[in-house]
C-alpha cells in the first residue's frame, strides 16, 4: 500500500513538473532568457516537490525513518525511469540529450530536484511529527 500511495503522490509531482516546465518555456525564458530561467525553474521545482511531499506525507501515517527514506528513493527511481524512458521512447531524445539534465554548468538543477525528492518524505515526516 505504501508504494501505491507513493506512486500516486509521485504522479502529482509529475503534473507539477510538467506545469513548471511549461511556465519556464512560455513565461520565464522569453522574459529573462534561458541562462536564468533554467536554474530558476529547477529551484522552483525543488520547492514544489518539497511542498507536495509536505502536504501529502500524512497519507502514509506513522512509519519508520528508514521507510520514509525508501519512499524518497522510490520517487527518485520513478523520476529517473520517467526521464529516460519517456524522454527517449516517447520524446524521441537521444540518451546524450537526456543526460544533459545533469549538466549543472549549463544551469540545469535536475540533480537538486532528485536530492529534494529523496529527502522530502523524511524531512516532511520529521517536521509533521510523524517520526
Amino acid at each position: 500500500m505504501i508504494f501505491i500511495k507513493g506512486f500516486g503522490i509521485w504522479l502529482l509531482m509529475v503534473v507539477v513538473a510538467i506545469v513548471n516546465g511549461l511556465m519556464r518555456d512560455k513565461l520565464l525564458t522569453p522574459t529573462i532568457g534561458s541562462n536564468y530561467s533554467l536554474p530558476l525553474s529547477g529551484a522552483f521545482l525543488s520547492i514544489f516537490v518539497f511542498l507536495v511531499a509536505y502536504f501529502t506525507i500524512a497519507f502514509f501515517g506513522n512509519l519508520s525513518e528508514s521507510t520514509y527514506f525508501v519512499i524518497g528513493v522510490f520517487w527518485v527511481t520513478l523520476t529517473l525511469a520517467f526521464e529516460y524512458l519517456f524522454g527517449h521512447y516517447v520524446g524521441g531524445k537521444s540518451w546524450e540529450e537526456i543526460n544533459q539534465v545533469f549538466d549543472i554548468s549549463k544551469g540545469d538543477l535536475f540533480i537538486l530536484v532528485l536530492v529534494v525528492s529523496a529527502v522530502s518524505p523524511w524531512v516532511s515526516a520529521k517536521l509533521k511529527g510523524l517520526i
